[in-house]
C-alpha cells in the first residue's frame, strides 16, 4: 500500500502556478538526467505557450521519498473557472501561491472561495519574493483578511506559509532562512495536505473530472478512486449523471508519473488515473462495482454566462483562405470540442449558425482561434450575455471587477464606468501613484470596454474580473460611440483615397488588401456610418499640376486581431474569421438593404 497526496496549485493568472510545477518536477528526480524539457513544461497547448496561460487543467504525479504526490496544476482565468471547480473536488489540498508584489487579486478570490465552501485547508505561497517592490508580510495579512471575509474556519485560518521564488527553484519557513531549494515545500505538503480517505478494501468508487479524446481509444476520462481497487479489462459499472447505469469494460487503465502517461494494470484508492472504454463517459460520472453499486454525488458545473452565434461565412471571399467551409464540417468541430470542453455548450440555430455558450469572451475567443488555424472559415457574431428568467424576474451576469491605474486616470476611469452601469465598491491607493479600483459591473458593460480602457489609461490600466452570480437586470448600457467606415465596391485598397480617408477616422486596412462592398475598412471619427470609396485610384492625364509630386504619407491601420474585433463589433456587424485574415463587415452587404433592416 503506497500512500498518496493529492494536491492543485491555484492562484491568479501570472502568478507563477505553472513555473512552480516545473521546478517541483525537476527537483523530485521526476525527469532523467538526459531529457530536455521546455520552460513551462505543463503548458503544452500552442496558444497557451504563446499567451503564457494556462488554458486546461492538466495532472502531473512526483515521488518524493516514499509518497507519490499527484499535482493538478489549474488556470487562473476566471474564464475557465469551471476547469478549476472540478479538480478541487478530487483534492485533498492546496497550494494557493500569491505574488509577493500584486498580493490578493480577483481570481484569488475566485478560487479560494471555491476551496474554502469544499472544507480544503490551504498551504499559502508567496511567490516571487525576489521581485524589488515584493512586500511578504502585507500579502499574507491580505491572504489571512480574504480567508476571514470568506468565512474560513479555524483549522483553515492555521495556515502554513511558505516564502518562494519558483523561477529560481527555492522556498523557505522564514524570510531570513538560507535560499537552497524546495525541500521546505515538500516537507510541508507531506505535513500538511491530509492522506486521501477511503479504503482499498472498500467497493469500487471512482469519479471523471476532466475528459480528454484519443483517436485510437476513444473518450478517456481522468479520474480519482475513492475507494477500491481498479483492473484494466475489469467490468464495472457507470453510473451517470442522470442515474442511468450502464455496464462495461475498462479497456485501458493509465497512469501518470511526471509528464509521461503510463500503461498500468491496476490502481487503488487516492490514486488519480485515466480509464477508457465507456464512449458515453462524461464529468462527474462514477465508475462503481456491479455488485456493490454506490454511485458519488455528481459535479456541479457552472452556468455558462456568454454566447457568441457561430455561422457559416458567406462573405464574397469564403472559401478562399479556409480548407473546411461547410456547416457540416463547423457543427462537426463543435461537436467535438463539447466531448472534452463541458464548460461549453452548443446548439444548433438553423441556416448554419450555431450558437456557442461559454464563461467568457477569452473562452470562446481561444475556441475561434484554435479552429482557424485548424482551417476553418466562418463568422461571429456580437457576443451577448445569457439572461435567465426567475419568478417571472429577468436576471442577467454580474462581475467583480478590479483595476489598477495611475492615479491621473481615475477620474476618466470611473466615470466611462459609470455609464455602463458599474458600483464602485472600493479604492485604495496602494503607492507608486498607482491606485486600485473595486466595482461590481453587468457582464454586458465589460464587453467591448478592455480596448477603450486601455486608450484611456495610455496602456498602463491594469483590469480583472471574475463572475458574482445573477442579478435583475439593469437598463441599457453605453455602446461604441463611433460609426464605421464602410467600403462601397470590391477591388483592391489605393493609397490615394485611403490617405483622403484617414482624415475621416481610423482605418483597419492597409494599401493593396482586398475589400469588398459592405467590408469595415475603419472606424468613422463620427456617430454614424459612412460608406466610401477605398479603391478609387489618382486620376491620370497628360497635364502636369502643381500638386502632382506631393508625397502621400499614411497613418499605420490600426491591426485588429480576433479580441479586438470581436470586442468592437456591433450587433449589425460580423467578424468574418479565416486562417490568414480577420475581417469586419456588415450583417447585409448591400447598401439599401441596411437601411430597410435598420428602420
Amino acid at each position: 500500500m503506497q500512500e498518496f497526496r493529492n494536491i492543485a496549485v491555484i492562484a491568479h493568472v501570472d502568478h507563477g502556478k505553472t513555473t512552480l510545477v516545473d521546478e517541483l518536477l525537476k527537483q523530485s528526480g521526476t525527469y532523467t538526467a538526459h531529457q530536455k524539457v521546455e520552460e513551462r513544461a505543463m503548458d503544452s497547448n500552442d496558444l497557451e505557450k504563446e499567451r503564457g496561460i494556462t488554458i486546461l487543467s492538466k495532472n502531473t504525479a512526483i515521488r518524493y521519498k516514499d509518497t507519490k504526490i499527484n499535482i493538478i496544476d489549474t488556470p487562473g482565468h476566471a474564464d475557465f473557472g469551471g476547469e478549476v471547480e472540478r479538480v478541487l473536488k478530487m483534492v485533498d489540498g492546496v497550494l494557493l501561491l500569491v505574488d509577493a508584489q500584486e498580493g490578493v487579486m480577483p481570481q484569488t478570490k475566485f478560487v479560494v472561495k471555491k476551496a474554502l465552501s469544499l472544507g480544503l485547508c490551504p498551504i499559502v505561497v508567496v511567490n516571487k519574493i525576489d521581485k524589488p517592490a515584493a512586500d511578504p508580510d502585507r500579502v499574507v495579512d491580505e491572504v489571512f483578511d480574504l480567508l476571514v471575509a470568506l468565512g474560513a474556519n479555524e483549522d483553515q485560518l492555521e495556515f502554513p506559509i511558505i516564502y518562494a521564488a519558483a523561477r529560481d527553484g527555492f522556498a523557505k519557513y522564514n524570510m531570513s532562512d538560507e535560499s537552497k531549494n524546495l525541500v521546505p515545500l515538500f516537507e510541508t505538503i507531506l505535513k500538511h495536505v491530509p492522506v486521501p480517505t477511503g479504503s482499498a478494501q472498500n467497493p469500487l468508487q471512482l469519479q471523471v473530472f476532466t475528459l480528454d479524446y484519443d483517436n485510437y481509444v476513444g473518450k478517456i476520462g481522468i479520474a480519482r478512486i475513492f475507494n477500491g481497487t481498479i483492473k484494466k479489462n475489469e467490468t464495472v459499472l457507470l453510473a451517470k449523471a442522470d442515474g442511468e447505469q450502464i455496464r462495461g469494460r475498462i479497456s485501458k487503465l493509465i497512469g501518470f508519473h511526471g509528464l509521461d502517461r503510463i500503461d498500468i494494470a491496476e490502481a487503488e484508492s487516492g490514486d488519480i488515473v485515466a480509464i477508457a472504454g465507456f464512449e458515453t463517459l462524461d464529468v462527474g460520472d462514477s465508475i462503481v462495482d456491479p455488485n456493490n453499486p454506490i454511485p458519488l454525488d455528481p459535479l456541479h458545473i457552472e452556468e455558462p454566462t456568454l454566447s457568441v452565434v457561430f455561422g457559416v461565412n458567406d462573405s464574397p471571399f469564403a472559401g478562399l483562405d479556409g480548407k473546411y467551409v461547410t456547416s457540416n464540417k463547423i457543427a462537426e468541430r463543435l461537436e467535438s470540442e463539447m466531448k472534452t470542453n463541458i464548460a461549453m455548450r452548443y446548439e444548433n440555430a438553423g441556416e448554419g449558425k450555431f450558437k456557442v455558450s461559454g464563461r467568457g469572451e477569452l473562452q470562446i475567443t481561444i475556441l475561434a482561434e484554435n479552429m482557424r488555424r485548424e482551417g476553418f472559415e466562418f463568422s461571429l457574431g456580437r457576443p451577448e450575455v445569457i439572461i435567465k428568467e426567475e419568478n417571472g424576474v429577468k436576471l442577467e451576469p454580474y462581475e467583480h471587477l478590479v483595476i489598477d491605474v495611475p492615479d491621473e486616470f481615475t477620474g476618466t476611469v470611473i466615470e466611462k464606468l459609470g455609464r455602463k452601469k458599474a458600483e464602485m465598491k472600493a479604492m485604495n491607493p496602494t503607492g507608486d501613484g498607482q491606485t486600485r479600483i473595486e466595482f461590481e459591473i453587468p457582464a454586458r458593460g465589460l464587453i467591448g470596454f478592455r480596448g477603450q480602457f486601455l486608450t484611456d489609461t495610455k496602456g498602463e490600466g491594469v483590469m480583472n474580473h471574475s463572475f458574482l452570480d445573477f442579478r435583475p437586470l439593469s437598463g441599457e448600457v453605453e455602446h461604441r460611440k463611433n460609426g464605421a467606415l464602410i467600403s462601397m465596391e470590391n477591388g483592391t485598397a489605393m493609397g490615394y483615397s485611403l490617405f483622403s480617408l484617414q482624415e475621416r477616422g481610423t482605418l483597419f486596412v492597409d494599401v493593396q488588401y482586398k475589400v469588398y462592398a459592405g467590408m469595415v475598412i475603419g472606424e468613422h471619427s463620427r456617430p454614424n456610418d459612412l460608406d466610401v470609396n477605398p479603391i478609387k485610384g489618382k486620376p491620370q492625364s497628360n497635364v502636369r499640376s502643381s500638386g502632382a509630386d506631393e508625397a502621400i504619407k499614411l497613418v499605420p491601420p490600426r491591426k485588429m486581431n480576433l479580441e479586438l474585433a470581436l470586442e468592437w463589433i456591433e450587433n449589425d456587424e460580423l467578424v468574418e474569421v479565416t486562417p490568414i485574415n480577420i475581417r469586419i463587415r456588415k450583417k447585409y452587404l448591400d447598401p439599401n438593404l441596411r437601411k430597410r433592416m435598420s428602420r
